[in-house]
């Protein structure tokens, strides 16, 4: 996708619902309610996906950020929360056993409930936002810099370019991917939810937000790793015993690499805590647990080629008084 090489561009990380959060951080980045639609002179909002879910004003949030793409003041890529949403409304298909790509399992209700209760007196809307998620891509490429949700793989981005040039998949894109063997799974799995490593000996550890699960996320520009604590990227750490586990060869030579050579690349989708700042000087996360009382974060990006760290701006998500 080519982008004005003059405009200035703000990208902002997980909202999951925090429409008046989102609002702050717009207005601390100088857009303005315009007609209706959030606006800036000079600069465009790229959103890096998760509109949905968790939040207070899941409804809220949808119809801002759509206000925007519509007039041309947005760009948005799709986050796995939305194409979970897709996976859920969507029948599988008959030989795959189940009934919907996203199998209805209280586990995935759990995750899907606040947005499904807020539309629930809107069922019009929603399909529409629905129908919306189908033109939000997988990946930007603009060139000097990227956008994914999750995680960048060359290769199945090239080969996904393929069928859909432009990162935006249809109906029968998410129904394939109920196969989990099947490139559409393939794809969703990598660029929305990342590189991931089974626990060892059939371990699972419960984490902050009271999932249980038995792999954890990886990080995929780590040029040398020789332990399971050299890779590990989420929210709660891994036990020290297991940390300290080395890395096998085999385990070693899947892990994906994103070079320090490579264009920006801007992420979500990963639950950091702290003060903003890059991971290294070509890629960043902008996912800062907004709707776990974190921050929403935005990279001011203009021409430069590497990160800098004083062009991070975020807002706090207020713990009490209004909801976020």
């Amino acid at each position: 996708m080519i982008l004005d090489p003059d405009r200035g561009y703000d990208l902002i990380g997980d909202i999951h619902g925090c429409a008046h959060t989102l609002e702050r951080l717009l207005s601390e980045l100088g857009y303005r309610l315009q007609g209706g639609v959030w606006r800036h002179p000079g600069r465009m909002a790229l959103f890096l996906g998760d509109l949905i879910d968790r939040g207070p004003r899941i409804r809220e949030t949808l119809h801002l950020v759509h206000g925007m793409v519509e007039a041309g003041e947005a760009l948005c890529i799709m986050g796995n929360h939305e194409y979970s949403a897709l996976g859920w409304s969507t029948p599988a298909p008959a030989d795959s056993g189940r009934a919907f790509v996203r199998e209805h399992t209280p586990r995935h209700a759990r995750l899907l409930k606040e947005t499904l209760e807020q539309f629930e007196a809107y069922p019009d809307d929603w399909r529409d936002f629905l129908a919306w998620f189908y033109r939000l891509p997988l990946f930007i490429d603009a060139g000097r810099f990227r956008l994914v949700h999750a995680c960048w793989d060359a290769g199945l981005i090239g080969a996904l370019r393929a069928t859909h040039p432009d990162g935006r998949i249809d109906a029968a894109f998410v129904r394939a991917s109920a196969s989990p063997a099947s490139f559409a799974s393939r794809v969703a799995e990598r660029l929305l939810r990342g590189t991931d490593l089974p626990l060892p000996q059939g371990m699972a550890l419960t984490g902050r937000d009271g999932l249980t699960r038995t792999a954890f996320r990886t990080k995929f520009w780590e040029e040398d790793p020789q332990t399971y604590g050299d890779v590990v990227f989420q929210p709660d750490a891994l036990p020290e015993h297991v940390a300290e586990r080395p890395l096998s060869p085999a385990q070693k030579a899947n892990l994906l690499l994103y070079g320090a050579d490579e264009p920006l690349l801007f992420v979500g989708h990963y639950w950091r805590r702290g003060r903003p700042a890059p991971i290294r000087d070509n890629l960043a996360c902008l996912d800062y647990s907004a709707v776990m009382h974190g921050k929403l974060v935005a990279y001011r990006l203009d021409r430069e080629t590497r990160l800098d760290p004083d062009k991070f701006v975020w807002v706090e998500v207020e713990r009490a008084g209004a909801l976020p």
